[in-house]
Order: structure tokens, then sequence, then C-alpha cells
């Protein structure tokens, strides 16, 4: 039982390196403005695919052959993500970005709720308080950016919004079923990945050819957010906590806000502060156990 107990926080830990590398997408996104969206998508994925495909490719035969896994975790994990991603852009085209990445941002409470309800495991009151103290402070982060009035009309975006909740929130608990395929198979996937972006790209938007600036964003991009990042939470979805993993998840919006703040984008204004007040509360509270549970553990 401690093998196992052991083996599950070493899962969250790796899983929370997931969300710390999502933390800066923002940033790095703001860095790479003027790149079409689907083209940063073929052009993130690509460098995450290049520099995956090196460390295995380092491995020798080995390295490659973990590559080489059942077709259902290749299909789901390359719908969840490019899914994920499509749908994204569409919310940010047809809504307010503040609303619809809110929206968006519901994946972490559906993930808390999820797990439960198909993954078969124990929700502490503790996980469900955290997670929605997290999201009222992600509310209030992106209230504090000036929102601006709901639009009537953007109700496609708000759809395709909440579908990517869903999207990732499903796929993080089905991955579940994975749990003895290497997470470097993502490694593949990404490649994946940038081919459908670059398909998208060709057909729906012009070629920009990025700068130096943009350049560097995207490679930081591609192998953090877009690489290792996805790795890390592959990991972290088949072998940790997900109700925890699906609180602490609101983390990504503080430590964003944070960074975007120290670079001179955004204000250490009222809403900004007390959002990021709530958000580390609700990781606190999340991460909080029964001296009854601790002393089993």
């Amino acid at each position: 039982m401690n093998t196992t107990g052991s083996r599950e926080r070493r899962g969250t830990a790796i899983g929370l390196v997931a969300i710390l590398l999502w933390s800066s997408l923002a940033l790095l996104t703001v860095k790479a403005d003027g790149v079409p969206r689907f083209e940063l998508l073929a052009l993130t994925f690509g460098t995450a695919f290049i520099g995956g495909m090196v460390v295995l490719g380092l491995q020798g035969r080995q390295g490659l052959r973990q590559l080489k896994q059942p077709r259902k975790a290749w299909l789901a994990a390359f719908l969840a993500i490019f899914a994920y991603h499509v749908l994204y852009f569409f919310a940010l085209a047809n809504a307010p970005a503040a609303q619809a990445s809110l929206i968006a941002f519901l994946w972490p409470l559906l993930l808390v709720l999820l797990s439960v309800a198909v993954g078969g495991r124990r929700l502490r009151p503790t996980h469900l308080f955290g997670a929605v103290l997290g999201l009222s402070g992600t509310a209030t982060l992106l209230i504090g950016r000036d929102a601006g009035p709901i639009e009537p009309d953007a109700l496609a975006g708000y759809i395709a919004a909440l579908a990517c909740a869903f999207v990732w929130a499903g796929y993080s608990v089905h991955n579940r079923r994975f749990d003895q395929t290497p997470s470097s198979m993502l490694v593949g996937v990404c490649g994946v990945v940038a081919a459908a972006g670059a398909l998208c790209h060709f057909a729906l938007e012009q070629t920009v050819v990025p700068d130096a600036s943009q350049w560097a964003a995207i490679v930081a991009l591609g192998l953090g957010p877009a690489g290792l990042a996805f790795l890390a939470w592959d990991h972290g979805t088949k072998h940790g906590n997900l109700p925890l993993l699906g609180a602490l998840s609101y983390l990504a919006p503080f430590v964003s806000t944070l960074l975007l703040i120290a670079a001179g984008q955004a204000e250490a204004s009222l809403p900004v502060l007390v959002g990021m007040g709530l958000i580390v509360g609700g990781a606190a509270v999340a991460t909080l156990r029964p001296p009854l549970l601790r002393e089993r553990a």
C-alpha cells in the first residue's frame, strides 16, 4: 500500500510539472503574437516532435520502439489534443476572450467530478471545495482583465469553450485506461497534431514568417507547454491523484498572471490580487488531508 501511495504521489508531482509549464502559455503566446493560430499550433507541436524524437533517437531502437503503442491510445491522445485546440481557437474567434477562457477553464472542476463519477475515485470535500475556490479565483482574474459585456451572438463560441472543458477533462480521466502505455508515445502524437495543424493552416490561413523573437517564443512553447507538459500530464493522469490534480490545475492561471505582471503585460489590480488569493487558498485546501487519512498513508 505504501508503494502504491508513493507511486501516486510521484505521479501527482509530475502532473503538477505540466500545470506549471502550462502557466507560461499565455506569456509565450503573447510573445508569438502575429503568427496565425493554426500555424502556431503546427510550429509548436512540430518543435515538440523534433525535440522528442532527438531524445528517443539517442536511446536507440529501444527508445523509438516506445512509439509503437495501441491505436486506441494514439487516437484518444490525438483527438483530445487537436480537438481541444480547434474548439478553443473557434471559441476565441467567436466569443469574448475572457468569458471563453473562463468557460474552457471549467475542465479542472469537471476533472474532479468525472474522476469520481467515471474513474471510481473517492471524492474528498477538500478536493471539491479547492476546485470551486480555484474556479472562483480564475473568474476574478479574468473579470479583472476587463472582460467586457457578454455578447448574445457569441453563443457558438461559448458552446465551443464548454466543449473544450469536457474534451480535456474527459480525456484526462479516460487516459487512466492506458496506464501501461509509456508517456513517450506522446512524442509521436505531437507530430500528428503538428501535421493536422499545418493542413488547417494552409487551408484557412495566410502564412506569416516568424521573426527572431517569435521563433524564440515558438521554440519555448514547443519544448515546454506543447512538449514536456503533455508528457508530464499524460504520466500524471495515468498514475497520479486525479481529483487533486484537477484542483491544483487552477494554479496555472495564478502563475500565469504572476508571469504576465512580471513581464509588464498585466497590472496587479485588486481583482487580480483577490483572484490569486482565492486560487492559492483553493490549492491549499485541496492538498489538506484529515488526520486519520494521514495516519493510514
